[in-house]
């Protein structure tokens, strides 16, 4: 599936990835390939992109996940690579 990852500034993240965990107000959740569509707001915490067989870890400042025909596209106010 593809992840899209925004702030304000610019495009943190596009790439093709096998998951992606994500700080969702009501808890965090793990989204997959063929996932329901869903949208969500996010807390601060850590979202997790998981990609041919690595992971990245970024620290994100509350936000938006949209989720819709394998597209994840997650719009943070603000973010930092760990």
């Amino acid at each position: 599936m593809l992840l899209e990852i925004l702030t304000p500034d610019n495009k943190v993240y596009e790439g093709e990835v096998t998951s992606v965990t994500v700080p969702g107000t009501m808890g965090s959740f793990e989204i997959l390939n063929n996932h329901a569509p869903i949208i969500s707001t996010l807390e601060d915490g850590k979202l997790t992109v998981r990609a041919a067989g690595k992971h990245d870890v970024f620290l994100i400042k509350g936000g938006v996940v949209e989720v819709l025909n394998n597209k994840v596209m997650v719009l943070a106010e603000g973010i930092t690579h760990r």
